[in-house]
């Protein structure tokens, strides 16, 4: 027998010993859904049934609804269907063995009698609601709903993004106080992390920016204002991204300065070792020919000669040096 592609399900209104039957009698949410009373759904987008359920069991939304509910891959957005609007949001991804900036999405269709989530992967925004229903701490209205998960969301990506801004202040100190290749790595990570997120957070900001301005029963005037409030909470949270997504980069740029000074000045170690010793094998390579007529070849002190003309010369061109380095610096 196939199991349901209910993940989570409450009634918010009528009843009160209601949501003590909602998992044991799916035909109770269902009704619920269909009927005046409020009521939330959260379905698990990857079940095989989930696409024939919302056909069949939610077939008063439009098809364009039930599409973008289904939809594989989702970017933030917002588009009012019929009386209900449909927001598709992006949070940090807290999934055990993944990366927090591949986001996961969740989309939301919302009217003034029901809530459907859907979501693909595990979003711990849809656990601490239900949570805090069970606690009863129940919205007053769908708007309400919408408006404490979008804080939810927000509020975690602003989270996020401070630990990255602490990460980065941190890896800053590091890479102008000591510097070093291994610390190559590091910026990079901090660069991908912030371009991953940054991929959302613009679209998100215009998701909840339109949110608030959508026309629609379900967005009342406290819900625009906390809307409106949300979307201010996203446009700094984007702006601190492009200032960490720069940084990055700064840093990246210091790394590859350092890397080529430390590259200039091994070249220039060698340089001056090859301009000393270049006359000097000259030297041993000339008077080192197996031919007839060399000077010194019957004196015994030759050999002493010719050591004392090296270090002589080897003087003299560290002199010719220290001068040249000395009137550079004047």
């Amino acid at each position: 027998m196939t199991t349901s592609p209910i993940k989570l399900s409450h009634i918010l209104t009528g009843h009160p010993s209601a949501n003590d039957l909602l998992h044991a009698d799916e035909a109770h949410i269902v009704a619920a859904l269909r009927d005046d009373r409020l009521a939330w759904v959260h379905l698990d987008g990857t079940h095989p049934e989930a696409q024939s359920w919302i056909r069949q069991e939610l077939d008063y939304l439009e098809p364009q609804a039930v599409e973008a509910l289904l939809d594989r891959d989702t970017r933030p957005r917002t588009t009012v269907i019929g009386e209900g609007m449909l927001i598709i949001l992006r949070g940090i991804n807290f999934n055990e063995g993944e990366d927090r900036e591949d986001m996961v999405s969740l989309r939301i269709y919302a009217d003034s009698k029901r809530i459907v989530t859907i979501a693909r992967k595990r979003v711990r925004a849809i656990e601490r609601m239900d949570d805090a229903i069970r606690s009863g701490q129940v919205p007053e209205n769908a708007g309400l709903f919408v408006v404490r998960l979008t804080e939810d969301i927000v509020g975690r990506i602003g989270a996020f993004q401070s630990e990255l801004d602490e990460h980065a202040e941190a890896l800053e100190d590091k890479v102008y106080g000591q510097g070093g290749d291994h610390l190559r790595r590091d910026v990079l990570d901090l660069r991908l992390q912030v371009i991953a997120v940054r991929r959302y957070l613009g679209p998100q900001r215009e998701a909840l920016l339109k949110a608030s301005q959508a026309q629609c029963a379900l967005v009342t005037e406290e819900v625009r204002r906390e809307l409106e409030e949300e979307a201010v909470k996203m446009t700094r949270i984007t702006e601190d991204m492009d200032e960490l997504r720069d940084q990055a980069q700064v840093l990246r740029e210091e790394l590859s300065t350092q890397l080529s000074d430390r590259v200039n000045r091994n070249t220039f170690v060698l340089s001056v070792v090859s301009v000393i010793f270049l006359p000097l094998g000259f030297l041993t390579g000339l008077f080192g020919v197996n031919i007839g007529g060399m000077p010194g070849l019957n004196s015994d002190n030759a050999f002493m000669w010719l050591c004392l003309w090296c270090v002589g010369l080897v003087m003299v061109q560290l002199l010719f040096m220290w001068r040249l380095l000395t009137m550079g610096r004047q």
